[in-house]
């Protein structure tokens, strides 16, 4: 069962053994679209920005987040790696 998750989709193992699959991610970000969330953007070498962005769309690998002026993108696998974090 185990090997057969890791070969549908990527994902990552928590302490408690339990996976997060880009699909978790999907459906937990899908009851957020259109509202205002804050987002850690951890750059590398205890480099941070924030983002108070507002989620515009979702697609099969990236959603856009809309910003004052600008857009940007991030894919899922960056919540699961936890290069972004999210806050509702």
């Amino acid at each position: 069962m185990v090997s057969k998750l890791r070969e549908q989709c990527m994902s990552v193992t928590l302490g408690n053994g339990m996976y997060i699959t880009i699909d978790d991610v999907k459906a937990k970000l899908s009851k957020h679209v259109g509202n205002k969330v804050t987002i850690n953007y951890n750059l590398g070498r205890n480099k941070f920005e924030q983002y108070d962005a507002i989620i515009k769309e979702m697609y099969n690998y990236v959603f856009i987040v809309e910003l004052d002026n600008e857009i940007k993108s991030f894919s899922y696998s960056d919540v699961i790696t936890k290069t972004i974090k999210i806050e509702y």
